[in-house]
């Protein structure tokens, strides 16, 4: 494919869309903006250019994500070519057992009544007495 390769350079806000770790670029370009990215250590915006060998700090939907570039692609490709283009060094996801529980109900079963709201405030540790 003539877009990638390990030579040249590509837009950072592009890349992280292309290799999959924001769903679309805006959400990359919105990080940057915000202070989420750094590439070397260094915060950047949307357009700076980024090659091969440097390292990228993304911090997005509350999980921090370190890798090194190790391709540049200038389109969005599938997971599995995706993964192929950096090297991932993210400390691990935060364990499932720490995410509050969330409170299921029946379909169709109707708005809930007081007893079922003061429940599902209880699982979710909201406040007491509304």
């Amino acid at each position: 494919m003539e877009n990638e390769g390990t030579a040249g350079s590509v837009r950072i806000d592009a890349w992280i869309w292309s290799v999959r770790l924001t769903k679309t670029r805006s959400q990359a370009a919105d990080a940057c903006k915000a202070g989420h990215v750094r590439v070397n250590g260094a915060r950047v915006k949307p357009a700076h250019t980024i090659s091969a060998g440097d390292q990228v700090r993304l911090f997005h939907d509350g999980r921090e994500r370190l890798v090194r570039v190790a391709k540049i692609i200038r389109k969005r490709v599938g997971a599995p070519v995706a993964v192929q283009c950096y090297e991932d060094n993210s400390p691990p996801p935060p364990p499932r057992e720490f995410t509050a529980p969330v409170a299921i109900r029946d379909r169709g079963a109707g708005r809930p009544t007081k007893r079922d709201r003061r429940e599902m405030n209880r699982l979710q540790g909201g406040a007491k007495g509304l």
